[in-house]
């Protein structure tokens, strides 16, 4: 039995147009709409809810946590919020939940001025510079967690987790999907690509945050019950599960973020038929760093990805055979008949409209 679960992040404009980021918003900004959210008690079995006692619910403050050299957190330095879904055993139900989440998310962001958009790296700022810079505790705990040392990313680029396990699989086989999709990254990412923004206009390619944050940040990440079933790279591959709900979980980090959900719909029946599928024995445990990079450039343009792109999508369809899940790869097919992503009706819109941040307004468009 399969389980899913998703999780999204959210960037916003103010009713001015201006992008709110850490630059514009403090924690208090983002933390009175969290507030007035609804809390389910009984999800904690489902979601990590960390230290800091900021993911208390579905939705919570997504930023750089900050701590003081007594090692007591003193503040989240906030870029959005993120949306987590509880975990569910079919894609159908997990895009439900999502979608009930946004919903209220965005009609609880409207009373405090605040309108969710696309984006999936900071069209203005390039990176973070931590103020007060790192004290040496806040040091000592970044030299300890690869990952965490690409914070000055990480604060600028928005994107899911979409989260996929088997039952009961062995942890040898978990990790080996993980390296199958490390390797196959490049070909699935272009179906959510929407980082077309760079310093204000608009950038060389599809993906800035591909192009970024590949070979830095983790394309894939698998959760093992146990220390000795780790293994050591950067990024790292592999993570001791925090809570029992995510052992042998897979999560799929290298997308970027998406409005419409049945794209995480058919990305999630992808990876489930590539998980089923016997055919496909490209593996890698660290994620080709110059590969994404061509793909976040050209993406279906060049015939290379497009050839591996359609290879996967076919042998996902096989693996699926009469599952009703074969259905959801429809807005996949459709986006490779046509060679676009999303990113493409970005840089329509801004050709149109001539300013990103009245692009961004117009994204969402099945909640406006």
């Amino acid at each position: 039995m399969f389980n899913f679960g998703i999780e999204h992040e959210v960037a916003f404009v103010d009713l001015t147009g201006n992008f709110v980021d850490f630059s514009r918003a403090n924690f208090a900004d983002f933390n009175q709409i969290i507030e007035a959210l609804p809390e389910y008690v009984d999800e904690i079995i489902h979601l990590h809810m960390g230290d800091a006692g900021i993911r208390k619910k579905r939705w919570y403050i997504e930023g750089f946590e900050r701590y003081g050299m007594d090692e007591e957190f003193v503040e989240c330095v906030p870029k959005g919020i993120e949306i987590r879904t509880t975990i569910h055993t079919s894609i159908k139900n997990t895009i439900l939940e999502l979608n009930e989440s946004f919903c209220l998310l965005q009609d609880v962001a409207a009373k405090f001025g605040l309108i969710p958009v696309l984006i999936s790296y900071n069209p203005n700022l390039t990176s973070y510079k931590p103020q007060p810079p790192f004290n040496e505790y806040e040091l000592r705990e970044l030299q300890a967690y690869p990952d965490e040392q690409t914070v000055n990313i990480y604060m600028v680029s928005y994107g899911p987790d979409l989260n996929i396990s088997l039952t009961d699989l062995p942890v040898e086989k978990v990790i080996d999907i993980g390296k199958k999709l490390n390797y196959y990254s490049p070909y699935i990412v272009p179906f959510s690509y929407s980082s077309p923004f760079y310093q204000g206009d608009l950038w060389e390619g599809l993906s800035v945050r591909t192009f970024i944050r590949t070979g830095k940040r983790a394309a894939t990440r698998v959760f093992v019950e146990k220390p000795e079933q780790l293994i050591s790279s950067i990024p790292t591959l592999t993570k001791i599960a925090r809570l029992p709900a995510e052992i042998g979980r897979i999560e799929f980090k290298a997308c970027d973020s998406c409005d419409d959900f049945s794209i995480y719909a058919g990305i999630l029946a992808l990876l489930k038929g590539l998980i089923l599928d016997a055919s496909l024995l490209g593996r890698e445990i660290i994620p080709n760093a110059a590969l994404h990079q061509l793909s976040a450039q050209e993406a279906f343009d060049n015939e290379e990805i497009f050839a591996i792109a359609l290879q996967i999508l076919q042998a996902a369809e096989i693996a699926l055979g009469n599952d009703p899940d074969i259905n959801l790869l429809v807005p996949l097919k459709n986006m490779l008949e046509k060679r676009e992503t999303p990113a493409h009706q970005l840089i329509r819109t801004f050709k149109n409209l001539g300013s990103i941040e009245q692009t961004l307004i117009q994204t969402y468009p099945n909640f406006r």
